[in-house]
């Protein structure tokens, strides 16, 4: 189980200390190839449903709904998560995302779901 889990966004410049870096979006990135990413594990399943992503998208107040749905969708697919996050081995993950503000979406409700497990 990793040690240590960080959040950065996929636009900022990889790094070795980021170790294993997962890309928690359902989208690909705009504008950015595979090679410029450097992403590990493209982990879709781990992001909100894509209802769920266009409702909140709709309209960000609901921030406190969309975490309670949010942690529901997590929960009805902890099984698959925990296998897939289970057999990451490495000290160190980084949850990346291409949101704007990772901590207004949710990415930072993921990191709290992963760490949990």
């Amino acid at each position: 189980m990793p040690t240590t889990l960080h959040i950065k966004r996929v636009y900022d410049e990889p790094e070795k200390r980021d170790g294993f870096r997962m890309l928690v979006d359902r989208l690909w990135p705009r504008g950015l190839s595979r090679e410029a990413a450097r992403i590990d594990l493209w982990a879709k399943e781990f992001a909100p449903s894509t209802e769920l992503r266009q409702w909140f998208h709709a309209d960000a107040s609901h921030h406190r709904d969309f975490v309670q749905k949010y942690r529901r969708e997590l929960e009805e697919h902890r099984a698959e998560i925990a296998a897939t996050f289970g057999g990451i081995d490495a000290k160190t993950i980084t949850l990346v995302t291409a949101v704007k503000d990772p901590d207004a979406g949710h990415v930072g409700v993921l990191r709290e779901f992963l760490a949990s497990l």
